[in-house]
């Protein structure tokens, strides 16, 4: 690796840790700059402010997870049929639960790291964070319209809503379930939690539209 390269690698490598502890108000460059055993003209250099950082920081986590997923959608979408729903969820899952999993690509770190982003109220942060996933929604939106022509598209959005909360819980935190089942299920059977996830996912996302009536469901 050339020095450049192992000074992004090494204020990137400290941000995700610094920024995963403290969040990103919490973390300063001088203390990321101090972690990484460079100085705050390098961070400046490669990064150009610490909102860049951070950006470049989940760039680096989500950018590649993405590029699996639009690898697998687009397999799906060679076939002349509609892409069967659970290969569209498994597109959108597999690849981000694996990611959680990896401790060489951040695994709990940076897991840490969207927790964080995920409970700070702050406009400017969520939206650093949402425009990650642009390119996906525009293709994966599409794919579950064709795999459910019946759906409504506003309750496709809110089973979407759904989708990406069980996933976000699941990759965040299944230590407890390892508590709770006293070891029966396993945190580390990534393909298995994978396998487990679509088929949950798929029948709600099937599931009846919910009618409406006063006072909630009846």
């Amino acid at each position: 690796m050339k020095a450049p390269d192992k000074t992004r690698k090494a204020i990137l490598d400290a941000a995700e840790l610094l920024f995963a502890e403290r969040g990103y108000e919490g973390a300063s460059l001088r203390q990321i700059t101090s972690t990484a055993g460079v100085n705050i003209a390098a961070a400046n250099y490669h990064f150009g402010s610490k909102e860049e950082l951070l950006r470049a920081t989940l760039t680096r986590r989500i950018g590649p997870v993405n590029e699996e997923r639009l690898e697998m959608l687009a397999e799906l979408g060679e076939r002349r049929s509609a892409p069967k729903l659970e290969g569209i969820l498994e597109a959108l899952v597999a690849p981000a639960l694996r990611l959680s999993r990896d401790q060489k690509r951040g695994g709990r770190v940076f897991m840490k790291l969207l927790g964080r982003i995920f409970a700070d109220p702050g406009e400017r942060l969520q939206a650093l964070f949402l425009e990650q996933f642009d390119q996906i929604g525009g293709r994966f939106m599409p794919a579950f319209q064709r795999a459910l022509p019946k759906l409504p598209p506003v309750e496709l959005m809110w089973r979407m809503h759904f989708v990406i909360g069980v996933m976000a819980h699941t990759m965040a935190d299944t230590q407890k379930l390892k508590h709770i089942s006293r070891g029966a299920c396993d945190p580390d059977d990534t393909e298995g939690i994978v396998r487990r996830m679509v088929a949950f996912l798929a029948a709600g996302m099937r599931a009846p539209v919910a009618p409406e009536g006063k006072g909630g469901v009846k």
